[in-house]
């Protein structure tokens, strides 16, 4: 139990961070709201140290229910990482609304805390409850702003998608349970590999994966993101385009590998199907959004696919370009929504309209060459970085003989290319619009700036760290 204590610390720090906070926050109230977010961002960086892989070793705890492994602590450390980025980026613009609770940052910690199990479930019952622990955070923050109706819209329609989505995958995990015998990921791949697929276990390997397809926001299961991006509050958006994302896709690549690893013919079909139709309705459905939270939501469809399309290859070079872009798309998409953080008109409220970025370049160069910078890079254009694990999980694709499935991404990125480029032409081509308010947060232009620099040809650079460490990763599953 010690050792498995041990193995679980980050989730630990997290949470009892987040209890500690919770009490600060309802004696203090809201006036202690900024030094409750910068205590959740040290305790971020507190558990990050303690990550197994990292500093600690790696093991297998509660008697296979919880894996610290590689694979794990890769994908901890995004997580980290984007949600510490994202309490930055929301401080300031929550208080410019003066709706900046104390229970903000604690829901973010608590949302971590379910993605850290998520990443490191062994057994389909603990990823369940990583899953739930994750997704009422979520729910929460969806509907923030309380006196917003696009909030309460948002959350809303989010809970209801996602009991739904919990329900589809408890019903695979029954099926799991009652064919294989286990809700262990080895025992249920051992047992595949011995009796192969019966039909039961295919149902219930079609139910699993298509409940995790709802949090990787792959097609069909994307319908809630374009509504939910786009009423939840900008700071809450940029958080769920970002660290769910990378545990949902951790999730959904170690139950493919590790748990279904004998049934590989079987949910390759689904993956490839999940990420054809996400390349093409994510490029083809953006192009006529008028509202740049949308058309994020739906690049975000669209990243997923590329990145599924990785997984598909199923070796041991597919997961780590899917760990490599997803590393990539964590900074673009992040980023992108640190500029739209600081899009409001001159009396200084929220504008997410794609035309009011009309003519920037002139009133705000650094802003427009930023953004510029993200689009580039979201489109996979080289020399910028985004080209890069684009490259790599098509690369992966023709090594898996899927030759042809690389060709239709190809294909695809270029429609995605087209909205991307629209918005680098309205900022450098229109005719100006009204000019935004003058930001004077700088932490967040700081944030912006070190984004823009690592998605930008000295992204290169950082490679040989990525790739090692995405290598190691992956070999964690194989």
């Amino acid at each position: 139990m010690g050792n498995s204590l041990t193995l679980t610390l980050p989730e630990v720090v997290l949470s009892l961070s987040s209890l500690a906070l919770l009490m600060v926050a309802a004696y203090a109230g809201d006036r202690t709201s900024r030094v409750v977010s910068w205590l959740a961002i040290a305790s971020l960086l507190v558990a990050a140290l303690f990550i197994p892989g990292i500093i600690a070793p790696t093991g297998i705890g509660f008697d296979g229910l919880f894996v610290a492994d590689n694979f794990a602590a890769f994908s901890k450390v995004l997580i980290y990482i984007a949600a510490a980025a994202s309490l930055i980026a929301a401080s300031g613009w929550f208080s410019r609304g003066g709706v900046f609770r104390a229970e903000y940052p604690i829901l973010i910690l608590l949302s971590s805390v379910g993605m850290g199990m998520m990443v490191s479930a062994g057994d389909l019952l603990t990823l369940y409850i990583g899953l739930e622990l994750q997704s009422l955070s979520a729910y929460v923050l969806a509907s923030f702003q309380r006196q917003d109706t696009r909030s309460a819209e948002a959350g809303l329609k989010y809970f209801v998608l996602g009991a739904l989505a919990s329900g589809i995958l408890l019903y695979g995990v029954s099926l799991l349970y009652g064919f294989t015998g286990s809700t262990m990921l080895s025992e249920i791949s051992v047992a595949l590999g011995r009796d192969g697929v019966s039909t039961g276990e295919l149902f219930g390997l079609v139910f699993v994966m298509a409940g995790i397809a709802f949090k990787v926001s792959a097609v069909p299961f994307h319908m809630w993101t374009p509504d939910v991006y786009e009423g939840a509050p900008t700071p809450v958006t940029a958080f769920f385009a970002s660290a769910p994302k990378v545990a949902a896709m951790a999730l959904l690549t170690r139950v493919a590998i590790e748990g279904m690893g004998p049934a590989t013919f079987e949910w390759r079909q689904i993956v490839i199907f999940m990420a054809l139709a996400s390349t093409v309705l994510g490029g083809v459905a953006a192009i006529g959004q008028p509202n740049i939270k949308r058309l994020l939501a739906y690049s975000s469809i669209n990243n997923v696919g590329f990145a599924l399309i990785g997984l598909a290859a199923a070796t041991r070079e597919g997961v780590a370009s899917v760990l490599f872009y997803m590393a990539v798309y964590v900074v673009m998409t992040l980023g992108s929504f640190f500029c739209v953080l600081r899009m409001r008109d001159a009396a200084g409220n929220p504008v997410e309209s794609i035309a009011s970025l009309s003519g920037l370049s002139r009133n705000r160069p650094g802003f427009a060459a930023a953004l510029a910078i993200f689009m580039f890079s979201l489109a996979g254009i080289p020399p910028l970085f985004g080209f890069w694990p684009k490259f790599l999980v098509f690369n992966a694709a023709v090594q898996a003989d899927l030759t042809w499935l690389a060709a239709v991404g190809i294909a695809t990125s270029v429609i995605g290319a087209y909205y991307y480029l629209k918005i680098v032409k309205t900022m450098y081509f229109d005719e100006p619009a009204p000019a935004y308010e003058p930001s004077t947060d700088r932490l967040g232009g700081a944030l912006i700036m070190a984004a823009a620099l690592f998605v930008s040809p000295l992204g290169y650079f950082s490679i040989p760290l990525i790739d090692r460490a995405a290598q190691n990763a992956a070999g964690s599953l194989f």
